[in-house]
């Protein structure tokens, strides 16, 4: 079911190249290096390239590092550090660093081991929100190898049959290299609800009803309220089956880590401890590439063939609106909502710099 996503306020739309070299500059003055603000930056902007401004992942993101490096929630520049490393496994402690960096330090040690033994994972603690999981999941793609990736997060989520949150959107990213490398990986990157927090207050702020799908009141009602939602728990995909995706997510990157799960992730604004987990697999285990990609091309032409039902909207793999949405905007630029830009203009009067806008 397609949603209208157009502001209601004006936006300013930005080069590729002018928002990355902002958000790398503010980070770097708030004392990230710049690796870490190159990474971070990169994710950003892939984020403000895939998806509607809505969902909080993009360049509006620097309001909370702003916040967070300031109080000590995220440490630039984090000795982070290996506390396990075997043959197809390792856990990094990432001391509070940025969760993106962490997460990418994570697929790329996954990406490494995973070619010398078949298959590996990588766990993280520790950490922060790391961004988008499928960013992470293509850095394993981009490397020929199939990946995965997974977080948890803040309590969204009630567990099925109740309206007290206790889990989270608990996202997943996974990414297979494109046969022939004609085009990016296939590539879906998902939350475990629904919505999000962050798409439901655009809806709040936009006037807009939101679909009854999504949320419901702290007393377990259904609403297209966004309001009556915001203190209400946001509700699972496939209803009971998002929701024990979300539980086993919560164990592997949380109660399997050490790192915090449940109820107390983020409630220490000084020491949010996200986990996280990073899979890498090699798809050359049991056959060749050539044969792979053979078999993998099958699967597409099966999957796009498809009869749609509506002769209008042609079947689409995962990933492909995502993919065709940054070819648009790397063509007529990043949408900036007015709101974000106010609020990252004093901050950069602050740290001197020039403001966006």
């Amino acid at each position: 079911m397609a949603y209208d996503l157009t502001d209601k306020e004006p936006v300013t739309f930005y080069p590729e190249k002018d928002l990355r070299g902002f958000i790398e500059t503010f980070l770097t003055t708030l004392g990230a290096t710049a690796e870490e603000a190159e990474i971070v930056a990169d994710g950003v902007v892939t984020a403000s390239l895939w998806y509607h401004p809505g969902q909080g992942q993009g360049v509006e993101k620097l309001l909370r590092y702003f916040n967070r490096i300031r109080n000590g929630g995220i440490i630039a520049d984090a000795p982070m550090s290996w506390d396990r490393d075997g043959p197809s496994y390792a856990l990094l402690d990432a001391a509070k660093g940025f969760g993106y960096v962490a997460a990418q330090r994570a697929m790329l040690r996954a990406s490494e081991k995973a070619k010398a033994t078949g298959l590996a994972v990588v766990w993280v603690r520790n950490s922060n929100h790391f961004g988008i999981a499928g960013y992470h999941a293509l850095t394993a793609a981009n490397a020929g190898l199939i990946g995965w990736s997974m977080t948890n997060a803040r309590a969204e989520m009630a567990p099925w049959g109740s309206a007290k949150p206790v889990l989270a959107t608990n996202p997943w990213g996974l990414a297979v290299p494109y046969p022939g490398k004609e085009r990016g990986p296939v590539l879906l990157d998902m939350a475990l609800t629904m919505s999000g927090k962050g798409m439901m207050r655009w809806y709040l702020e936009q006037g807009r009803a939101m679909p009854d799908t999504w949320a419901l009141t702290p007393d377990g009602e259904r609403t297209t309220d966004p309001a009556a939602a915001m203190d209400g728990p946001v509700l699972p995909i496939g209803e009971y089956k998002g929701y024990g995706l979300s539980f086993f997510t919560d164990v592997f990157t949380g109660v399997m880590t050490g790192a915090k799960f449940g109820l107390d992730v983020f409630q220490d604004e000084n020491h949010y401890d996200v986990g996280h987990m990073m899979m890498a697999f090699d798809p050359t285990i049991f056959m060749t590439s050539e044969q792979f990609e053979t078999r993998l091309t099958k699967l597409i032409a099966e999957v796009k063939s498809a009869p749609p039902i509506d002769p209008s909207s042609p079947v689409l793999l995962p990933g492909d609106l995502e993919d065709e949405r940054m070819q648009q905007r790397r063509k007529e630029g990043i949408p900036v909502s007015q709101e974000t830009l106010q609020s990252l203009r004093p901050l950069a009067q602050e740290l001197g710099l020039e403001p966006l806008g």
